[in-house]
């Protein structure tokens, strides 16, 4: 049983929960959070310009520099900046970014009106609670904080930016990819600090820090199947509707090769040590192992994990049917779309390719409708990683920060291209189901984890910008 809010918010002065933000704090990014769930950006189309404003304000208020980028109609960006030190002695810029668009909603499939950002027992109901404007409301209080330091005498290290996007959750265009071409002189920096990762509370109530590093590429590939069309009275042998789920069932039992990553190897290797059930633990070993067999063993005991066998293969996931124009007609052709995240590194047309051997069947085509575009994994040593380390050890000295390839597309790719270190994560603890919300109905954020993401997010803008 959750505690109502404001005993939890008790708990956390009394020092309950020392890992969490302090009273004061968690309450104005609380107020904030509501406000900003409220400015409904569901994307399409968007209309973030409003959003924009909102957090331009908040800026505003507190004396930080920032600016409003209009991308389009109703689209928009903030850009804020704190200045530090410089000359020969300054370090390059951070940023700490964010998006404000979120995916749609099914009204009917939630318990809560999901844009009313409503508390109840001290979780916030909303759509963004997670993904991603609970993150962009803990890089507001970050840079808060630093301003704080500001105020006060301190000359940070380097430039500190906030970024808040449109369009993330459809590709970016309005968005990250239009400030890059657009405006890059105001993004350039040596590092970025963006969703992607996870922070996770295990089984046994102890906790992991997964830091994306790399992250899968999303394409989009449309299956086709033909037959004879005619009047639905005479059934028809070689039915497109009924080749087209022989072929759908064909995909679902396909499952892409195991390929390890220099990210996904560390990865499992790190989790080893620390995971609570041992035969998986022995698996992640496995895995990690190097040795074909022992990683063929260790890969079938981690199938049974969806969010981990995720990041050993390429994964392919069908989403959309389309068939027929009325009831008693045949169709001459019905399509399906695929979903389908690659490994860095792996090639779709090679995916497509197993594909169509495994269907087996020449009136089934396959078309690349969308290819995504690969980036460059990033590095476990150097400042930055050891930033996240340090800020997550002085939040909780048991976590572990472990290397993560994410299987969701961000921003991040487009500022690797770039030449920008842009790293993910996800800074509020979350126990699985509350974490598999995202994009799901009745998306919620417990307010401890948003106490402890805000305090963690601020530790690692000081251990980057702090002389």
């Amino acid at each position: 049983m959750r505690l109502p809010v404001l005993v939890a918010l008790t708990l956390l002065l009394a020092g309950n929960a020392p890992a969490q933000a302090d009273d004061a704090i968690l309450r104005e990014a609380t107020q904030q959070l509501q406000a900003l769930i409220r400015i409904n950006t569901t994307n399409p189309p968007g209309n973030e310009l409003a959003a924009a404003r909102f957090i331009d304000s908040l800026f505003k208020a507190d004396g930080i520099e920032s600016q409003v980028f209009e991308s389009a109609p109703g689209r928009g960006a903030v850009v804020a900046r704190i200045r530090g030190r410089t000359g020969t002695t300054a370090k390059s810029p951070i940023i700490l970014m964010g998006h404000m668009d979120v995916v749609g909603v099914q009204r009917d499939q939630w318990t809560v009106d999901p844009f009313a950002a409503i508390i109840t027992d001290g979780v916030l109901t909303g759509r963004g609670a997670i993904d991603d404007k609970g993150m962009l409301i803990a890089n507001l209080q970050a840079m808060k904080a630093l301003q704080r330091r500001v105020r006060a005498g301190t000359t940070l290290s380097r430039d500190v930016i906030f970024v808040a996007n449109a369009d993330e959750e459809a590709g970016g265009d309005f968005g990250m990819g239009w400030l890059l071409k657009n405006h890059p002189d105001a993004i350039r920096a040596e590092y970025a600090l963006n969703e992607g990762g996870r922070t996770r509370i295990m089984s046994n109530g102890k906790k992991y820090v997964a830091l994306q590093m790399a992250e899968k590429v999303s394409h989009v590939v449309t299956v086709t199947a033909n037959g004879p069309d005619g009047h639905a009275s005479i059934p028809l042998d070689g039915n497109a509707i009924a080749r087209l789920g022989r072929a759908l069932a064909a995909i679902g039992a396909h499952r892409e090769p195991t390929v390890l990553t220099p990210v996904t190897t560390r990865f499992f290797a790190s989790l080893a040590g620390i995971w609570p059930d041992a035969a998986q633990a022995r698996a992640m070993s496995d895995v990690a192992s190097g040795d074909a067999a022992r990683v063929t063993r260790g890969a079938e005991v981690l199938r049974a994990i969806p969010t981990l066998d995720a990041v050993l293969r390429t994964g392919i996931s069908p989403t959309i049917i389309e068939g027929g124009i009325r009831s008693n007609v045949i169709p001459r052709d019905a399509k399906a779309t695929l979903n389908i995240r690659t490994l860095p590194g792996q090639s779709i047309d090679s995916t497509v390719a197993r594909l169509q051997r495994a269907v087996n069947d020449p009136r089934v085509t396959f078309t690349i409708s969308s290819r995504g575009t690969d980036s460059p994994a990033m590095s476990a040593e150097n400042e930055f990683f050891a930033a996240v380390e340090r800020a997550a050890k002085r939040v909780e000295p048991s976590i572990v920060v472990v290397p993560y390839l994410s299987t969701g597309a961000t921003d991040s790719a487009d500022l690797r291209r770039a030449g920008i270190k842009a790293y993910g994560l996800l800074p509020f603890p979350l126990e699985m189901p509350d974490e598999e919300r995202m994009h799901g109905n009745d998306e919620r954020l417990p307010l401890s984890a948003f106490g402890f993401g805000i305090r963690f997010v601020t530790g690692i803008a000081e251990q980057l910008a702090l002389p």
